[in-house]
């Protein structure tokens, strides 16, 4: 039991004020559940910090020593965050109030793969996690003892080739190395369910779709409800995407009235299409802003395009970042060591030591990647003050979506603005850069719901082990329209081929987040008065639409996710009609351009 545990009996002794063995056998009270989570904040608190900092020099700092204290400080957190979750679950059926229960509740729904009582099982299911993973990071294919390709040149291949017979090659060769993941799989997702019923769950799939403030099954309709909204757009983007492959290759590679063979939308896994831009784009030319070519002759450096994206929180009515943020954060690809570029926003204190970690490229693309960062920074500046269980986003899908809200507002308008040109294109040439974010924001919405759709069905049990990949290749079918080339082999694990199954990491999300940025953009244009075409606008200087924006972003997940919407826009309920607003223009001109061509799948 977790309560034998000597570090566990502290926090318990220490929280409930008895002796832990004793009180075990004692009615558990509303005041116990309050000191529980009162004391289990504050050593959470303790053990986050140093660990945030370790990974923060891990990160800036790759070497032997720099990676070993950042997993030793990692491991000591998130296995005392497991415990504490477990032992929150005593208080299941112990009458609280409602602050206590949401506290209590977010302690349990947390664990992503809750590990059982039995150390041999709970040891198990770790050493699972970390090998699967290993798998996949060193995951290749060959052609020959001499010629082999990691993910990163295969994905490159992937963007780039358009010869269909070496896309397949490639196609397949990722998706060999996910064969000897399946029983691996099978056996953590048994694990991990007999660690769910010790919290209180039939399985995973309860605490994976619990944790949003609405019944499971409800928030499993919802999905769909949205999808629904957004399913007219997807479908003529697909109908045109399919017609243009089908001149490109051939109808007898790309059949006119089947899905879409999943090889050729330019991405590893078919979730985004805009590497496929050149083949689909509008035959006639467009005036597009080129964004690089603006910062260069405006002589912007790195330092320079952080600055102006921190403006564009100023002008909203934010206050400055902190001077520690310029100190400590990393803007360069340092030329003495090895680092992690990927791009991501940091809160090492949980106050005010916000930080972003790049290698900034003078890019438009990285323009707006450095606003969306700082969407992240500001969001946990907002929340910093709410006790340690509420600083985060109203739900998991919040987060991602305000930096994807703010980057949204980076258009034509905004580039006036600030000085990088002179003139905003009309709007005969918005169906190009409409087309292009369509290619990679509605074609991935299919994707987002179904990864989870799939996993929440192998954790209840729906989907047993000999089905993982005809069912995988069923939903795929259903939602994106997308097909295997060729006929799977019967020991195919296909979904282990994409790094969020064997890592773990939910994927809903990602779907959420979505729907949500439209939402969020259409209501912050209407606040900030803006009369034009959504798509056309940008919130940049309106510090009402500021105000409203931070009056959400400083309840954290203090609120269900519903109070935190309405904050912002006056309703409970999500609604990507926000979707079909923003893209308007694109869906009359996918309309227009596929009359006369056969449509579904």
């Amino acid at each position: 039991m977790q309560l034998k545990r000597r570090i566990s009996a502290m926090l318990i002794s220490a929280a409930l004020g008895v002796n832990a063995v004793a009180h075990a056998e004692q009615t558990l009270t509303a005041q116990d559940a309050k000191n529980f989570v009162d004391n289990a904040q504050q050593e959470i608190e303790k053990l986050q910090y140093p660990a945030a900092q370790a990974a923060w020099v891990y990160s800036t700092y790759i070497n032997q020593d720099s990676a070993a204290v950042a997993a030793y400080l990692e491991e000591r957190l998130m296995s005392r965050a497991a415990e504490i979750a477990k032992e929150s679950a005593k208080f299941n059926d112990v009458e609280v109030d409602a602050d206590t229960r949401r506290k209590l509740d977010l302690m349990r729904y947390g664990l992503t793969m809750p590990a059982p009582a039995d150390a041999k099982a709970s040891e198990r299911l770790s050493a699972i996690g970390a090998e699967l993973q290993g798998m996949y990071g060193s995951g290749k294919y060959c052609r020959s003892e001499d010629e082999c390709f990691r993910l990163t040149n295969m994905s490159n291949m992937m963007a780039n080739e358009r010869d269909h017979e070496l896309l397949l090659e490639i196609w397949k060769g990722w998706r060999d190395v996910a064969p000897p993941m399946k029983s691996l799989y099978t056996e953590q997702v048994k694990i991990a369910n007999s660690g769910a019923k010790e919290l209180g769950f039939d399985d995973v799939s309860q605490i994976w779709r619990g944790g949003y403030d609405m019944p499971a099954d409800d928030f499993a309709n919802e999905l769909d409800r949205l999808w629904g909204q957004v399913k007219p757009l997807y479908n003529a983007l697909h109908c045109h995407v399919r017609a243009e492959l089908g001149e490109q290759y051939g109808t007898d590679v790309v059949p006119q009235d089947k899905p879409i063979p999943a090889h050729l939308l330019g991405n590893m896994w078919a979730q985004s299409w805009g590497n496929i831009y050149d083949i689909v784009k509008p035959e006639e030319k467009l005036d597009v802003i080129d964004v690089t070519k603006a910062l260069e002759t405006h002589g912007y450096d790195e330092i320079k395009m952080v600055k102006q994206a921190e403006s564009f929180f100023s002008s909203l009515g934010f206050a400055p970042l902190p001077e520690t943020f310029w100190e400590r954060s990393q803007f360069k690809q340092p030329a003495d060591r090895d680092v992690v570029c990927h791009a991501s926003a940091w809160d090492l204190d949980d106050k005010d030591d916000l930080r972003i970690k790049m290698c900034i490229q003078k890019t438009g693309e990285e323009f707006g990647v450095i606003h969306h960062e700082l969407g992240h920074n500001y969001y946990q500046r907002a929340y910093k003050d709410q006790p340690l269980l509420y600083r985060g986003s109203a739900n998991d899908g919040f987060h991602e979506a305000i930096g994807d809200t703010i980057a949204l507002s980076i258009t034509p308008k905004y580039l006036k603005q600030i000085g990088l040109t002179d003139t905003i294109p009309d709007e005969s040439n918005d169906v190009g850069m409409l087309l292009k974010m369509a290619l990679d924001k509605i074609a991935f919405v299919p994707f987002g719901l179904l990864v989870d759709q799939w996993r929440w069905r192998v954790f209840s049990g729906e989907i047993t082990p000999e089905n993982y990949n005809t069912a995988w290749w069923e939903l795929r079918e259903k939602y994106q329209g997308v097909m295997a080339p060729v006929a799977r082999p019967s020991d195919a694990f296909d979904p282990g081929a994409k790094y969020h199954v064997p890592g773990n990491t939910p994927y809903t999300r990602y779907f959420l987040a979505h729907i949500l940025q439209f939402q969020f953009h259409r209501e912050l244009c209407k606040i900030a008065g803006d009369k034009g075409p959504i798509h056309r606008c940008s919130i940049y200087g309106s510090e009402k639409a500021g105000k409203a924006l931070n009056e959400m972003l400083e309840m954290g997940k203090s609120k269900p996710w519903q109070e935190a919407l309405a904050t912002l826009t006056g309703k409970e309920q999500m609604d990507a009609t926000a979707i079909m607003d923003y893209f308007a223009p694109l869906k009359t001109w996918l309309d227009k351009q596929n009359q006369n061509r056969q449509c579904g799948w």
